[in-house]
C-alpha cells in the first residue's frame, strides 16, 4: 500500500515535530532515523513516514545527497503520493543553504517547476506576513534567533534569505489571496509560474490559512516548510490505515534524565525554571574540550545518584547569548559546540548502561546526538506534550524520548513532560 506523505526532515526534533502534528490530526506516522537502506521495507499500515536527517548545517552537497537518497526510497519503496521537505519554522540554516539547495535538488528529481514554502506554524506563534517571518510577534531577526549559536538569522524577509540559495526566482503568495481560498491560490501560483517564480513563500497568519493552503496544494507532488501545513494535510486526507491509534507505554522501572543542549530563548527560560525544582548540573566547557573521560564518569555518577528524585536530574549546556558569545570567542565556535555534543554522546552511552530508559532532550543537535548513541532505527509517535513535541518510543528497545526543538514548549515543559509517567 502506498503512503500519503513522505517527509524528509533536516533534523531530529523537526522530524518529531511534524510527525506529532500529523498524528494529532488522525494519521498513523512512523519516524525512521537516518537514510533508509535500499533493502529496508516500508512500515505497513501507515499514512506517513518521516525520515529524520541531521542535514541542516552540514555542507550543502552532503545535505543534497542524503535528501535525494531519502527521496528515492520514499518514491520507490514507500510509494509516497506526496513529498514534503521539512525544515524549521524559523527557517534557519547556513547562509549558503541548505534549504534552497535541497529544495532545488528535490524539484529537479521530482520533475516539478515550482515549490511552495510554508514555514509558518501559527500554533507556536510562527507566522509569515508579506514574506516576513515573525516569532512570537517579533521579526525573526529580532526574536532571539539572531543569537543562534550555529545558524544566526539576521534577516526576516524570507525572499531575501532564500534567493541566494537557489538557482531560480523567489516570490510570495500573499495573505489576501490565501484568504480567498483554493481557486485564488491556484490562480496566483499559475501567474507566478508564468513570471518565472519557482520558489514561492506562502504567507500564513492562522490555522485557517493552513487549511486553505492544504486544500489548494493537496495535489502538488512536492512541498516544503514547517510542520503546520503537514498537519493541515492530515486533516484534509482522512487516515487510510486500519490500525487503531497506538498508545505508547512507558517502561515499568522508570529512570529518566533531562539533557539540554539548546541555547534558545525559551530553553534558557525552561532550564532556569526547572532548576528551581530539580537537581541540575551545568557542563564545564573547558573539561568537555579536554575530552576528560573521568569527567564523563563523574557526570554519569551524579545523574545516577539523582535518578530516584521526584524530578529527573538535568544536565545542561544551555547558556544565555552573552555567555555563549564569550565561550565561542575564547574557545572557537565549532570547537566548543563539537566538544559539548561529544560530551552528550559519551554521557548518553554511560547512562544507557546504567539503565536510564527515558530521555527528555532539548535542542535539535543534542537530540540527534542522543538518538544516534541510543542506536535508534525507528520511532513510534505518541501523545504530544506541547505543540510539536510528542513522546516517542524506540520500537526496538522500548526507550521513551521527548525530543524538543529549542523554542518549543512553555517554561514548565520539563516538569510537564514527566506528568505523563509520574
Amino acid at each position: 500500500m502506498s503512503i500519503q506523505l513522505g517527509v524528509i526532515a533536516d533534523d531530529f526534533t523537526g522530524a518529531t515535530d511534524i510527525a506529532s502534528f500529523m498524528s494529532d490530526n488522525g494519521w498513523k506516522v512512523i519516524q525512521i532515523i537516518g537514510e533508509p537502506s535500499n533493502d529496508m521495507a516500508c512500515p505497513t499500515d501507515v499514512d506517513a513516514v518521516v525520515i529524520s536527517l541531521k542535514s541542516r548545517s552540514i555542507p550543502a552537497e552532503m545535505a543534497v545527497k542524503q535528501s535525494l537518497a531519502c527521496l528515492q526510497w520514499l518514491k520507490e519503496t514507500a510509494q509516497a503520493r506526496q513529498i514534503y521537505f521539512k525544515y524549521c519554522s524559523t527557517f534557519d540554516s547556513t547562509p549558503e543553504g541548505n534549504i534552497g539547495q535541497v529544495s532545488d535538488a528535490l524539484m529537479s528529481a521530482c520533475g516539478v517547476q515550482q515549490i511552495v514554502h510554508c514555514p509558518a506554524l501559527p500554533q507556536n506563534l510562527r507566522t509569515v506576513i508579506h514574506a516576513h517571518l515573525f516569532v512570537n510577534g517579533r521579526l525573526l531577526n529580532q526574536s532571539g534567533m539572531e543569537n543562534h549559536p550555529i545558524n544566526p538569522m539576521h534577516e526576516a524577509d524570507l525572499c531575501r534569505v532564500l534567493a541566494p540559495q537557489v538557482t531560480g526566482h523567489v516570490g510570495s503568495l500573499n495573505l489576501a489571496v490565501i484568504q480567498q481560498g483554493g481557486p485564488a491560490i491556484t490562480q496566483q501560483l499559475t501567474a507566478l509560474a508564468q513570471q518565472g517564480v519557482n520558489h514561492v513563500i506562502a504567507d500564513t497568519l492562522t490555522a485557517c490559512d493552513l487549511d486553505s493552503l492544504a486544500h489548494a496544494l493537496a495535489g502538488q507532488p512536492l512541498l516544503a516548510g514547517g510542520s503546520g501545513l503537514a498537519g493541515a494535510l492530515a486533516k484534509y486526507f482522512p487516515s487510510q490505515t486500519t490500525a487503531a491509534a497506538h498508545t505508547l507505554t512507558f517502561p515499568t522501572q522508570k529512570k529518566a534524565v533531562v539533557l539540554s543542549g539548546s541555547c534558545s530563548v525559551m530553553t534558557n527560560r525552561q532550564v532556569a525554571h526547572y532548576r528551581q525544582h530539580a537537581a541540575h548540573l551545568s557542563l564545564d566547557v573547558e573539561r568537555c574540550i579536554s575530552a576528560d573521560s573521568a569527567y564523563i564518569q563523574q557526570i554519569a555518577d551524579w545523574v545516577e545518584q539523582h535518578l530516584a528524585d521526584r524530578f529527573a536530574p538535568l544536565v545542561s549546556a544551555t547558556q544565555p547569548p552573552a555567555e555563549i558569545s564569550a565561550i565561542q570567542q575564547h574557545y572557537g565556535e565549532q570547537r566548543a559546540s563539537l566538544a559539548v555534543e561529544e560530551t552528550f554522546a559519551q554521557l548518553t552511552r554511560q547512562l544507557l548502561v546504567r539503565g536510564v530508559n527515558i530521555f527528555i532532550v532539548a535542542g535539535g543537535e543534542t537530540s540527534g546526538t542522543v538518538v544516534k548513541q541510543l542506536d535508534v532505527k525507528t520511532l513510534e509517535i505518541g501523545k504530544s506534550i506541547a505543540p510539536g513535541v510528542p513522546w516517542v518510543r524506540d520500537a526496538q528497545h522500548g526507550l521513551m524520548m521527548a525530543l524538543k526543538s529549542g523554542n518549543f514548549g512553555n517554561e514548565d515543559f520539563f516538569r510537564l513532560a514527566q506528568e505523563y509517567f509520574a
